[in-house]
């Protein structure tokens, strides 16, 4: 059997690199490893990766079609947990849920400029072994389904009308 030790990378299919470099470096603090051409850029966070790679087909925040359900962030501590929920919605970010107890800790969701749906967690080591009543134990997928529909009635509201002529 396998003794996985961790996660390598995680790689994501996005619509403008650049503007995903700036959501992750910019705000979340990875920095540029490097870029493989205008296509792929390589970011790192300590020992981990991030690759971010120009998608052929264009997806939106409101498609099903998602490419990953969602990755997470661990961070120390709830406080942390409620700190980065405040800094990420004061720059703007989508915050799909605000910080809420989980089972195993507390957690909130967020998505990137293409719709990825993000967990920023802290994880207490008793937690997966309490049970709780007041827990949000809803999938990733399921918390994020009207908050996608949302950006995309939003988006869809401010086009503008062509008129026939």
């Amino acid at each position: 059997m396998m003794k996985l030790t961790g996660i390598n990378q995680i790689t994501l299919r996005v619509n403008d690199v650049r503007l995903s470099e700036e959501f992750y470096a910019g705000l979340l603090g990875f920095r540029v490893d490097h870029r493989a051409g205008a296509n792929i850029s390589y970011l790192r966070l300590n020992s981990d990766l991030l690759v971010l790679v120009k998608a052929e087909t264009p997806g939106t925040a409101d498609a099903r079609d998602i490419r990953v359900d969602h990755f997470g962030f661990r961070l120390s501590s709830d406080a942390e947990v409620d700190e980065a929920a405040v800094y990420l919605d004061d720059r703007g970010a989508h915050l799909v849920t605000r910080p809420a107890h989980r089972r195993e800790g507390r957690a909130f969701f967020v998505m990137d400029p293409d719709g990825n749906l993000i967990e920023f967690y802290s994880m207490h080591s008793e937690g997966l072994q309490k049970e709780s009543h007041a827990a949000d134990n809803r999938m990733g997928s399921d918390i994020a389904s009207d908050s996608r529909k949302e950006v995309a009635e939003s988006s869809d509201a401010k086009k503008p009308r062509r008129s026939r002529k």
